[in-house]
């Protein structure tokens, strides 16, 4: 089936109860705009909207797509589609007039038939009107309209749908593989007869097997064309070598190619015990997970296969090797980005079941949908190598009742039957589990440990739940994890999942060992600051095999999760203008955080020490704390204004030991290592030069790790961080003084101007507090960065574009970028 994209040509308005009047008025405000066009980023933030901080404090609204476009002749004897990848809204979809198609799932894709509406050799009208003014609904930012890709599919003659070509990998050696192409096939040619189905398969350009397979057709009747097909010597898919085959299916009516699909695919089989773990071909894999949202920061749910790669990219060289997609399916522009730099996938269903979480969620709507996401997400992911775990909902609250038992194995049956080659989970809390146990669990908590049950945060909702959380990490978590009752909650869901997934539970997982001793454990979502005890419970007990912390990205919503206050404020209390999480490994813009390189330490894949300085600016001060916070610092040694003042340094590593330099003198060797929690403290009187580190394993030099005091910030420097950009390209400016040190105390308002073949699609920094616009040519630096996003106006033009930075007492500096033509996602141009 021939896909195109139908994201040019499009306008936009942000519409109110009285538009119909308006635009009889001829008082229409309409914009140009090319898909994807996320309307909410857009917006004026607003302290009082109803999702306060859930959503950044962004409001939502209704809002209308237009687009005029022409139907050849020819569309007569071909099926037409319209295929929209993620409207975020209760979306209607009319064409001509006539309401084509209703959908009220904002992360699920849909299909609408052209046939029945469109006029031929004239022109049509296609509009999609978005409803996002019920608030709230999901419990952080959604973006708002059409913020993923709208395509054109064309299906002539005998034809494969899109999402009906299956590629199994039945059996693998190092000798010969043996995969399974099986392809649904319709028929609108009007009559029977034979079609020629011509199967190559190729790796990097080479073809390594074929087949020819016959279909007959009676008149009208749709076919299965299925075939085992055998490659030698198969290069296989794995997190480390992530090879991908390509595999072109041409179909063909008396010598005329009528049908030509093209996939990727990988070489890979699946096993999952307790006594190895989670296996890839044979090969046990610990999975090193991360939890993400679906937003593109600056650029609000905009979905590109630039930004999508970026994150992916950034994530991996951070030594993760899995992701989970929080709390809906993943983008088909993410999925093709972990196959291709060999990231696992764990995509999820939902965030509700039947029960509210916020007033405005999907839950009334899943009980007669739940089966089409399903089909959906299944469909959409069957041929990513990437994807090897369902999660069929996170923190349902009805998990621990019998009803949602029963839902649980029914959604659970459901994916088998569908897909048999992946495993499902549930990411089960017990707080939310437990239901009306809590009142008797917690009378026990508080006998045993005094502690307070009262939420701390203002809010309510969701809020309100992980302000509680906080108070239930460490020893009282664990004995709350083991309870009795939260046993008894779990068990039932737990039972008829693969794998046992757990958020906040990781006190329990030798007790699911001892009651389950076959199953597999998952940690689906888990705290960051305690990933030295979470990868030892990994490490040491083959069951468990994996952990996904929240969250390994920075993301927009859920604000305050993690930003530290000194003022007497209280996180989870919707604070304005806060408009982050601010909890990433990773923040905003893509600069890793000092628990990035923590946790790199931890899991073993690097011997390279790292310093981390907690900021100076709050020395003495008491901040909030919540249980996903971890240390308010950063890997700076330029404090001005601060000699003299002692600086509380940590050098993290994995080495015996670890010996500090302050300007060329030895501040002493301390022990660190996992017996030492892998953290040496130094406490520093601040001196502006060098901090220097060396670890020793056996009195011998392992890895090094230096910082240097930065002068004034009077240079700007920029650089394209993107690859292979065909539609947008990240460009990150930072702030140097003039020996090159990057100045990450001072902040400096840096102008964007953009020129030649592009506009600014987003500019803006990882503070999780800024009042600035995304869409503003300005923006002050925090910690020294700012990143601008750039937008090709037209893709179809040769012309660059060039995009200058500028700040008071700084050079200017102007990037060219250039439009890569035919680039690959695999890192190469």
């Amino acid at each position: 089936m021939q896909c195109v994209k139908f994201n040019t040509g499009w306008i936009f308005e942000k519409t109110e109860k009285d538009s119909q009047l308006r635009a009889f008025q001829g008082k229409k405000n309409t914009v140009a705009v090319t898909l994807p066009y996320d309307a909410m980023i857009r917006e004026n933030r607003d302290r009082d909207c109803p999702a306060g901080a859930q959503s950044g404090f962004y409001p939502g609204g209704v809002y209308a797509y237009e687009k005029t476009f022409s139907a050849p002749e020819a569309w007569k004897t071909q099926d037409v589609f319209l295929e929209f990848e993620g409207v975020y809204g209760i979306s209607r979809v009319w064409v001509n007039g006539a309401l084509a198609a209703v959908n009220k799932n904002g992360y699920v894709g849909f299909l609408v038939n052209l046939k029945p509406w469109i006029f031929y050799g004239e022109e049509n009208i296609i509009r999609v009107d978005v409803d996002n003014s019920r608030q709230p609904n999901s419990r952080w930012y959604t973006g708002s309209g059409i913020y993923r890709d709208v395509n054109l599919l064309i299906g002539t003659n005998v034809y494969i749908p899109r999402d009906a070509l299956r590629i199994t990998t039945l059996s693998v050696s190092d000798g010969v593989a043996v995969v399974e192409v099986c392809a649904g096939m319709k028929n609108i040619a009007g009559q029977g007869g034979e079609a020629e189905c011509e199967i190559e398969i190729s790796y990097d350009g080479k073809t390594v097997a074929r087949d020819l397979q016959k279909v007959v057709f009676q008149s009208n009747e749709n076919e299965t064309m299925r075939v085992q097909i055998q490659i030698l010597s198969p290069k296989k898919w794995t997190p480390d070598y992530p090879n991908l085959y390509e595999c072109i299916i041409r179909t063909q009516i008396g010598g005329k190619v009528c049908d030509t699909l093209k996939t990727h695919f990988g070489i890979r089989v699946l096993a999952l015990d307790s006594v190895n773990g989670f296996q890839i071909n044979g090969e046990t894999v610990k999975l090193r997970g991360a939890c993400i949202h679906h937003d593109n920061g600056i650029i609000g749910a905009e979905t590109f296969p630039e930004t999508e790669w970026y994150r992916c990219k950034r994530l991996k060289e951070a030594g993760f090797n899995a992701l989970r997609s929080s709390h809906h399916p993943i983008s088909r522009a993410m999925l093709d980005a972990c196959d291709r730099l060999g990231m696992l996938v764990m995509d999820e269903l939902t965030d509700v079941w039947n029960r509210h979480k916020n007033t405005c969620d999907d839950a009334d709507i899943f009980q007669e949908e739940a089966e089409q996401w399903i089909a959906h997400m299944i469909a959409k992911d069957y041929n990513h190598p990437s994807v090897v775990i369902y999660s069929i909902g996170n923190e349902i609250q009805e998990a621990g009742t019998k009803q949602g038992a029963q839902i649980n194995r029914f959604l659970c049956n459901k994916i088998h039957s569908l897909d048999s080659t992946r495993y499902t989970t549930n990411a089960l809390n017990g707080l939310n589990c437990a239901g009306k146990r809590l009142k008797v669990i917690m009378n026990d908590v508080i006998a045993k440990f005094g502690m307070d049950t009262s939420s701390r945060g203002s809010g309510e909702g969701s809020n309100a739940l992980n302000s509680f959380m906080s108070l239930m990490a460490g020893e009282r978590g664990d004995f709350f994890a083991t309870h009795p009752l939260v046993t008894e909650a779990l068990e039932e869901c737990a039972q008829s999942c693969d794998i046992t997934g757990l958020n906040y539970l990781s006190g329990r997982y030798l007790l699911e060992h001892e009651l389950h001793p076959g199953k597999t454990v998952v940690g689906t979502e888990t705290y960051p600051g305690d990933i030295e005890n979470l990868w030892s419970l990994v490490e040491e007990n083959s069951h468990v095999i994996g952990d996904f912390t929240w969250a390994g990205y920075d993301y927009i919503g859920e604000a305050g999760v993690g930003i530290f206050h000194y003022d007497g404020k209280e996180n989870f209390s919707s604070i304005y203008p806060e408009r982050l999480g601010y909890i990433g490994d990773i923040d905003l813009i893509g600069n890793r955080r000092p628990i990035s390189y923590f946790r790199e330490i931890i899991y073993g894949l690097t011997e390279h020490p790292y310093i981390a300085v907690e900021r100076m600016e709050h020395t003495g001060q008491i901040s909030s704390k919540t249980a996903w916070m971890f240390k308010d610092n950063i890997s700076s040694w330029t404090w001005t204004g601060y000699e003299g003042i002692e600086a509380s340094v940590d050098v993290y590593s994995s080495a015996d030991e670890v010996e500090l330099f302050l300007n060329g003198k030895s501040l002493g060797k301390k022990p660190a290592g996992k017996q030492h929690h892998f953290t040496a403290a130094y406490r520093v009187p601040y001196k502006p030069g060098e901090l220097f580190a060396i670890a020793y394993c056996a009195g011998k030099t392992v890895g090094e790790y230096r910082i240097q005091s930065a002068g004034e910030a009077n240079v700007l420097r920029a650089e394209q961080v993107t690859e292979n950009e065909t539609e947008l390209a990240y460009v990150k400016v930072w702030l140097e003084d003039e020996q090159g040190n990057q100045n990450s105390l001072e902040r400096k308002r840096v102008h964007a101007n953009v020129t030649g073949n592009g506009r600014l699609e987003g500019f803006g920094t990882a503070n999780p507090c800024s009042e600035e616009d995304y869409f503003a040519d300005t923006v002050t630096t925090y910690d020294g960065y700012a990143m601008a996003a750039v937008r090709w106006m037209n893709p179809d033009s040769e012309e660059p574009v060039y995009i200058q930075f500028s700040a008071d007492g700084c050079r200017e500096v102007e990037i060219k970028i250039q439009i890569e033509r035919g680039g690959n996602r695999d890192g190469k141009k």
